[in-house]
């Protein structure tokens, strides 16, 4: 999967990017055929934002944001925002339980 990573207004380490894109493998091990992700690093004043765009074809983009004053803490905010919308998506949809609904 290819990382595109995007630093506005902001510097980003090398360990930085490296835990966004463990975090990432990791989260896109449990989405079918995940392509790409882009990840923004933000800043404005005293507020660090981290967004993240996870794309897989014939499926909706996935994006998290977190916010907090350091980029660590944003980061381990949207990836764990990301891990739950990929385990609502792999929920079996309502309404689509076995036996006879009408009985």
């Amino acid at each position: 999967m290819e990382v595109v990573f995007h630093a506005h207004n902001a510097v980003i380490s090398d360990r930085m990017q490296e835990r966004a894109s463990r975090g990432l493998s990791r989260i896109a091990q449990r989405v079918e055929r995940a392509v790409d992700a882009t990840v923004r690093f933000h800043q404005d004043g005293p507020l660090r934002r981290v967004e993240i765009r996870l794309n897989a074809p014939g499926q909706r983009d996935l994006i998290a944001q977190g916010h907090s004053r350091y980029y660590g803490p944003a980061l381990k905010i949207a990836l764990a925002h990301l891990e739950s919308q990929v385990e609502h998506t792999r929920r079996a949809p309502k309404g689509k339980s076995r036996g006879d609904a009408g009985a």
